[in-house]
């Protein structure tokens, strides 16, 4: 559990169900950063093991000590840029952003430019979060490219880690909409399979029967159309692609899924969609400075809404209203 010593260093302990990890994924876990950010630090000597450095495969044990330091801000090497932004909500410690569907959250491979932390570097005039390094400041988690909706950005080293720690003990609300296709069975369901890398496809994600992390999705069928569905699902967990991998592998793959989804996507042909039908509607936790619960929320894009109006108008329902 994240202690914080002073403003400088921060403390984490390993518990039985960390034991046998790596030092550099355990911080990576931890701390909310990339993992070689994470192999930066320990290779700086900026990380002690109960005491002492360790090297960054040095698999943990239960009740070891681990201290880091926090690493200065530095000189941001994206480029800001003037892009316009929905912003939800802003105070000294936090920017709630509604981000639109074909967005990069921060900037890889291919994606130098036109991301969300280059219009965060603008808008907010560098004033980020130090702790995920120079090309993902305030980054405390993310949504597909293709996905739209809500996103929570760290002004300060402070914030970016009481959110951090709000994410690994799942008490952050996050709800989602999204257009899966099939009957569903049950109006309320759980999904609680483990996921991991696809052993072929490693850009991929899947379910898997052994190993993984553990991965559980909680949905709710709002309306049953003939051959698709409105869900909204809640996140307990927050893996890489988890609704579209856990609907996908429950035979409800998301509509405009161009990874997991149908191949004879109709919904997809018929919209011209641009990705998945996937929105993160709303974002709760308690503030890092006031300590009080909040939620933020955002209506899902126009394309959304029309396919929505579109398949309530053919299956005589009344309009849904979000």
């Amino acid at each position: 559990m994240m202690d914080p010593m002073n403003n400088d260093y921060l403390k984490f302990v390993c518990d039985e169900t960390s034991a046998g990890t790596r030092l550099d994924v355990f911080l990576s876990e931890q701390a909310d950063v990339t993992r070689s950010a994470a192999q930066k630090l320990i290779e700086s000597g900026d990380v002690t093991v109960s005491g002492k450095t360790a090297s960054k495969n040095y698999k943990l044990k239960k009740g070891d000590e681990i201290v880091f330091m926090l690493p200065e801000p530095v000189d941001l090497e994206a480029v800001p840029e003037n892009i316009p932004l929905d912003i939800v909500f802003e105070d000294s410690e936090l920017i709630i952003v509604n981000k639109p569907q074909g967005m990069v959250v921060h900037p890889a491979a291919g994606h130098g430019t036109g991301t969300l932390v280059n219009a965060l570097l603008y808008h907010a005039q560098g004033r980020l979060s130090a702790i995920n390094g120079v090309i993902r400041p305030g980054i405390v988690h993310r949504i597909d490219k293709d996905t739209s909706g809500i996103l929570a950005i760290a002004k300060t080293n402070e914030a970016h880690l009481s959110l951090a720690e709000q994410i690994k003990e799942h008490s952050v609300t996050r709800a989602y909409y999204c257009i899966a296709y099939g009957k569903f069975k049950e109006t309320e369901f759980t999904i609680d399979k483990p996921m991991d890398r696809h052993p072929k496809d490693r850009k991929k994600m899947a379910v898997c029967s052994s190993g993984g992390r553990r991965a559980v999705t909680h949905g709710t069928v709002l309306r049953q159309y003939n051959d698709c569905a409105l869900v909204r699902c809640r996140l307990e967990t927050g893996r890489t692609h988890q609704i579209r991998v856990h609907l996908s592998n429950l035979g409800h793959p998301v509509a405009g899924d161009p990874v997991y989804g149908l191949k004879t996507d109709k919904i997809a042909k018929k919209y011209g969609l641009c990705g998945q039908m996937l929105h993160a509607a709303m974002l709760g936790f308690v503030h890092p400075k006031t300590a009080e619960y909040v939620e933020f929320s955002a209506p899902p894009p126009d394309y959304f809404l029309q396919v929505v109006r579109d398949l309530d108008i053919t299956s005589g329902c009344e309009p849904f209203t979000f």
